[in-house]
């Protein structure tokens, strides 16, 4: 066998190449971090303030202070804030009809006259029955 001593010279030596996948893994990972953290507290809070804001105690302050003398728009806020017990049981349920009917001839009238005592009554009795 014969031996070639030939020399290559288009081979070069191995070079070392930058590789900054780790850095941009970490980048990522931190943004994700920061983002999902984000959104923990956006959901805490949301929770926290719902905890606050309690329709049935807003409703019942409301339907407390609200001015007898101006019957008409006593009438429909009565209406209104009233609804949200109706279905705390069938006591509650016949009582807000029985008063919404009652208070239907002081709505959709342009001039209408003060509340009688039969409807004061009925009015502070429903006040009376709401459990908040």
């Amino acid at each position: 066998m014969q031996k070639y001593n030939v020399e290559i010279s288009d081979i070069k030596p191995l070079m070392e190449v930058s590789d900054h996948s780790l850095l941009y893994l970490s980048i990522v990972g931190g943004f994700m971090t920061l983002v999902v953290l984000f959104g923990l507290y956006m959901l805490f809070k949301f929770f926290k303030e719902r905890k606050k804001h309690n329709i049935r105690k807003e409703a019942y302050k409301n339907l407390q202070n609200i001015d007898l003398n101006d019957p008409k728009k006593a009438a429909y806020a009565i209406s209104k804030y009233a609804a949200t017990f109706k279905d705390d049981s069938t006591r509650h349920n016949s009582m807000y009809l029985n008063l919404v009917e009652r208070l239907g001839a002081y709505k959709y009238k342009k001039e209408v006259e003060p509340f009688s005592d039969e409807v004061k009554g009925y009015i502070e009795l429903y006040r009376g029955m709401i459990d908040v």
